[in-house]
C-alpha cells in the first residue's frame, strides 16, 4: 500500500515512456539498514521500490537525522540524480529489507535527451515527486522544531 500521494511511475509515465525506461533498470535487494545514500553524495542512481521500506532523512546538526518521508512500493527513491550538480539533496536508508528497481542515472538522462517526449515525461514525473517531498519536509520540520502552536493562523 503506497502511503504518500506522490505519483508512482505506473501513473505517471505512458505505458511505451515505462518500458523504454525500465530497459535501464536492474533488480537489486537491499538489506534492511543499509544506506543507499547520504546527503552530498555523488547522485548517480535512483531505485523504484517494490518491496519493504526506505526511510528519507535529513541532516540535522547536533541531533539525529529527522526522516521526512518513508517510501514503499512503487515510489521514486532518489530524484538528485536528474538535476545539476547530480548530489543527494537527503539521505536514504533501508528500513526493511527491500526490493526494487535500480536505475543507472546517466544512461537514464542520455535517453531523455535523445527522446524529448520522454525527457518531458520524466521531468514531470521527477518534478511532481521533487514538489510533494518539499511538502513533506517543510511539514516534518515543522512538526519537530517549530514551538507548540506556531503553526496556527488566527
Amino acid at each position: 500500500m503506497v502511503t504518500t500521494s506522490a505519483p508512482g511511475i505506473l501513473r505517471a509515465l505512458p505505458a511505451g515512456h515505462r518500458e523504454r525506461l525500465m530497459t535501464a533498470a536492474r533488480e537489486v535487494s537491499v538489506a534492511q539498514g543499509t544506506r543507499l545514500f547520504e546527503e552530498g553524495g555523488r547522485a548517480d542512481r535512483f531505485w523504484i521500490v517494490r518491496t519493504g521500506s526506505v526511510d528519507l532523512d535529513l541532516h540535522v546538526p547536533g541531533r539525529r537525522a529527522a526522516v521526512i518521508e518513508t517510501l514503499r512500493h512503487n515510489e521514486l527513491v532518489g530524484w538528485s540524480w536528474l538535476f545539476s550538480p547530480h548530489v543527494w539533496h537527503l539521505g536514504a536508508e533501508a528500513t526493511t529489507p527491500v526490493r526494487a528497481y535500480e536505475f543507472d542515472a546517466p544512461a537514464v538522462r542520455a535517453m531523455c535527451e535523445e527522446d524529448p517526449a520522454l525527457g518531458s515525461a520524466v521531468a514531470r514525473w521527477v518534478g511532481d515527486v521533487l514538489a510533494h517531498r518539499l511538502c513533506c519536509a517543510r511539514t516534518r520540520l515543522l512538526d519537530l522544531y517549530a514551538p507548540y502552536g506556531a503553526g496556527t493562523h488566527v
